[in-house]
């Protein structure tokens, strides 16, 4: 989780977040739904490292979140997102969602053109949240 932070916070300001703000903005995150029966979170291994996240959360009965999806840079290119994001799939389903939906930066472009390619489509904003531009949405069923 602290690379995932490091990682989003670091590009969103345009330079290096300072380890003051990185444990700051980790004590902050919400992640305590992330668990069943409100959520799951997912870890992705390669070669026994740990390489790569996605979490779930219960937004309202029947629509699940997708949230923290992230692969570190040096598993990027191995399919591993779209694995991720098909386990948290799965788990929503299990959490009896039949829609999950996200919200992402706009210069997140490569979750952007990941959510598009895996079958999400840009939907209207349903939420006001900070750091939220784009919005997508996919059936579950």
């Amino acid at each position: 989780m602290r690379e995932y932070m490091d990682e989003v916070a670091s590009r969103y300001y345009g330079r290096p977040i300072t380890e003051a703000e990185l444990t700051r903005y980790v004590a902050e995150e919400p992640g305590a739904d992330l668990v069943p029966p409100t959520g799951a979170f997912l870890v992705g291994y390669r070669d026994d490292d740990v390489a790569g996240c996605a979490g779930t959360r219960v937004v309202t009965p029947g629509v699940t979140e997708l949230t923290k999806v992230f692969v570190k840079p040096a598993h990027r290119g191995s399919g591993l997102a779209p694995r991720l994001v098909a386990a948290a799939e799965d788990a929503a389903r299990t959490l009896g969602s039949a829609l999950m939906r996200l919200d992402t930066r706009h210069d997140l472009v490569e979750a952007r053109a990941l959510y598009a390619k895996i079958g999400y489509d840009e939907v209207e904003p349903f939420n006001d949240g900070q750091f939220a531009e784009h919005w997508f949405a996919k059936a579950l069923s």
